[in-house]
């Protein structure tokens, strides 16, 4: 089958890519060989047509009556999002948040282990969180070097979010995760995905609050 490239792959698609591979890894593990569109669409929740044009722009297209093969796809969509081989991440910020996300195993079983974790804080800083010693901020450089790390979480306040994208850029660090508040900019060639969790909450009040008026 034809490949295409990941630059010529829209955004929407690549936004959807992981969900559809979250939903592939469910079917595997579940000893399913092959899937239908609307099979795939009900385990990942998104439109059959969409399924269809996504996998499609990938050069997939199934099999008339038989749909696609489970682990062809898993294995395309990986190809396609990078993810073949392990990414090491390092987190910055070592308090509730950041330490949750260490601890969190799904990183490592979606092909991102936590290699780094660092922290400005004397009282924290040398700690050992989900097997990881906290290491000084100042080392952040040297962490990122020494695990091979390509992506940064950025785990702490609002007002040091900034501060910290530019030294995980200066480290080295061109994809970042953002989970402090505010507004952080970065240049062109680095790429910042950014989730907010008070803002995604303000939005759930919202509509109990629209669904509690129309009781």
């Amino acid at each position: 089958m034809d490949e295409v490239s990941t630059p010529l792959v829209p955004e929407a698609t690549v936004a959807r890519l992981p969900v559809y591979l979250r939903g592939l890894v469910d079917l595997a593990s579940d000893g399913v060989e092959t899937v239908s569109s609307e099979q795939l669409a009900a385990v990942a929740g998104v439109n059959a047509e969409n399924v269809r044009k996504d996998l499609s722009i990938l050069g997939s297209y199934g099999k008339r009556g038989v749909g696609y093969e489970v682990d062809f796809l898993i294995e395309q969509i990986k190809r396609v999002l990078g993810a073949g081989d392990p990414v090491s991440v390092v987190i910055v910020g070592a308090g509730n948040l950041g330490r949750a996300l260490a601890y969190y195993g799904g990183f490592a079983s979606g092909g991102f282990p936590i290699k780094g974790l660092v922290d400005s804080s004397p009282e924290i800083i040398g700690q050992e969180v989900a097997g990881i010693t906290v290491e000084p901020f100042e080392e952040l450089k040297d962490v990122v070097q020494k695990n091979s790390c390509t992506l940064g979480i950025i785990a702490t306040p609002a007002a040091a979010a900034q501060s910290v994208a530019d030294q995980l850029i200066n480290a080295g660090i061109y994809s970042i995760l953002n989970f402090a508040p505010g507004l952080v900019t970065v240049p062109e060639s680095v790429t910042l995905r950014k989730v907010d969790l008070a803002t995604e909450l303000h939005i759930l009040a919202f509509h109990e609050q629209q669904r509690e008026r129309n009781e």
